[in-house]
């Protein structure tokens, strides 16, 4: 594959592999390692076999972050929400902020399945069927798993 195919084929989705990298690792810098080794092995890869590249592409990176969260013994996942946005006054933003953080706490203690299909969800917006696809989990399982996600989030969240 060329280098300007490969660029045209990966630029609707590499951000989206750095959100998931660094929801999982936490750390910039781990997370830009990760999406350049995911993407070393989609240039690699003969990637006429997949149905859905992006898929696969979140599949491998999901895999790459569990490794590597394995292999340090790290249960540090952080929440990375770059679409939020505020117009508001200033005091609204700060607690729109606080509350953002708070979320992202609650999220922290999740399972790291529900945390997965959180982001993957809520930050990333992808279908249901897509999901699926990534996590390797049936549509009806995502669903409960995020049921059971967004309840727990509601509960702590309204006891605080």
């Amino acid at each position: 594959m060329k280098q300007q195919e490969f660029i045209t084929l990966i630029k609707p989705f590499k951000d989206k592999l750095f959100r998931l990298a660094k929801r999982m690792l936490v750390s910039n810098e781990e997370a830009e390692d990760a999406t350049q080794e995911v993407l070393l092995k989609l240039w690699k890869a003969d990637t006429t076999k997949f149905k859905s590249i992006e898929a696969m592409a979140m599949t491998m990176t999901k895999n790459y972050c569990l490794d590597q969260l394995k292999a340090k013994r790290s249960d540090n996942i952080s929440l990375v929400h770059s679409n939020y946005s505020d117009n508001s006054s200033l005091e609204k933003q700060v607690i729109a902020k606080d509350d953002l953080n708070i979320v992202e706490k609650i999220i922290n203690t999740l399972p790291e399945q529900q945390r997965i299909i959180v982001q993957l969800r809520e930050i990333e917006e992808y279908e249901f069927a897509e999901i699926a696809k990534i996590v390797d989990m049936n549509e009806t399982a995502i669903r409960v798993a995020l049921s059971r996600a967004r309840k727990t989030i509601r509960e702590k969240f309204s006891q605080l």
